[in-house]
């Protein structure tokens, strides 16, 4: 790499660390097959890439969103569901429904219940109550 060559790229992107970012996004560029800017003169991909940056040939804002965007990490973001209504869950339907088979079931179920419950109740007295002498 030639001293000429850094030097004049750093009047174009005066941050070094930024120049070697870029140069090195664009060597990478350049061996994955993009088309060169000027003839490669027998060099390497990362002295054809400093030269093109030397030259004006590639656009460093261009070159920044590349760089961060091959940096980033591209996550899915899972939509949240969406959560069922709990009262409607708790009477025995689903979100959006009526009175459905499960919700029928359940009240028929609670009925019979309550008519057993009351009938041990009229039969006089409570299980539990036993006097031990």
């Amino acid at each position: 790499m030639a001293r000429v060559t850094v030097e004049d790229c750093v009047e174009k992107v005066p941050n070094r660390f930024e120049l070697v970012l870029m140069a090195a996004q664009r060597a990478r560029q350049i061996s994955s097959g993009s088309p060169l800017h000027l003839d490669r003169d027998n060099d390497k991909n990362p002295v054809v890439a400093l030269r093109e940056i030397a030259e004006d040939k590639v656009m460093p804002d261009a070159m920044r969103e590349t760089i961060i965007g091959s940096m980033q990490k591209h996550v899915e973001v899972d939509e949240p569901e969406e959560e069922p209504d709990m009262s409607l869950l708790l009477a025995g339907r689903k979100a959006g429904e009526g009175e459905g088979f499960a919700g029928s079931a359940m009240a028929d179920a609670a009925a019979q219940m309550r008519a057993q419950f009351d009938e041990d109740d009229d039969a006089g007295g409570e299980e539990g109550d036993v006097d031990e002498e």
